[in-house]
């Protein structure tokens, strides 16, 4: 019974994540959803810079103190090990939801492209960032990194496997596909208000310190196999030699 439990314990999870994921394209980029990263009730600046930048980092803390190893072997003491990764993508899914109902927008005018050709041509890249995070996400396993593989196994009774070594597609032009598609979707704003640049800026920022304690761990977990590719593969930038 606890595996079938575990089973849509992770299977809610991820949709979770799933309508999180999608309502984040519209907030960013403006379109269908209800409330977007423009609208909504509108507050004095010291308020809403207040406000945005404590949802922000309770995300960036969250999402960075969950993914350390350090937390995880103490949080493996109360949760088992086939839902540990579902739980982190709630836990980061809920905390985006917050965000998302209680950012305040700030309105004042960055800079508007106001040629109608140009500003599709800007969506587009926006769009396009999107389904590079979505495309990088499948390149290495996408249902294992939101946690659906992990139940899946223990629902038929196999044992993880240990994480392998991989640089599949744009892996080999890019370590990080995935925060790559991120930056361009941020910033890739025909109409870029005070508070988009405010998401835009302190997300790439906290996006750098990511990938920071993220290598760090994978330089731990995988030794020289991704020493080797940190000097061979660049960060962000496809195809420039790694620094």
């Amino acid at each position: 019974m606890g595996k079938y439990i575990a089973f849509l314990y992770g299977l809610v999870a991820y949709l979770v994540f799933l309508i999180a994921f999608l309502y984040a394209i519209g907030f960013v980029s403006g379109l269908v959803v209800p409330k977007t990263i423009d609208t909504g009730p509108v507050v004095s600046l010291t308020e809403a810079v207040i406000i945005n930048l404590l949802l922000m980092s309770l995300f960036a803390v969250q999402h960075s103190v969950m993914a350390r190893y350090q937390f995880k072997k103490w949080w493996w003491k109360y949760v088992p090990a086939p839902v540990e990764r579902s739980t982190y993508v709630l836990f980061a899914s809920l905390v985006l939801i917050l965000l998302f109902w209680q950012w305040r927008p700030m309105p004042a005018m960055v800079w508007q492209v106001t040629n109608p050709n140009a500003a599709m041509a800007v969506i587009g890249l926006s769009l396009f960032g999107w389904l590079l995070v979505l495309l990088s996400t499948f390149m290495i396993n996408h249902f294992e990194l939101f946690g659906l593989h992990q139940v899946v196994t223990n629902l038929a009774g196999r044992k993880l496997t240990k994480p392998q070594f991989k640089t599949p597609g744009l892996y080999k032009a890019v370590r990080h596909p995935i925060y790559l598609g991120f930056i361009i979707a941020f910033w890739a704003a025909p109409t870029m208000t005070m508070g988009h640049l405010l998401f835009a800026a302190v997300t790439t920022a906290y996006i750098f310190v990511g990938i920071f304690l993220e290598e760090r761990d994978l330089v731990e977990l995988f030794g020289d196999d991704y020493r080797r590719y940190k000097e061979r593969v660049s960060m962000l930038i496809p195809w420039r030699k790694s620094g």
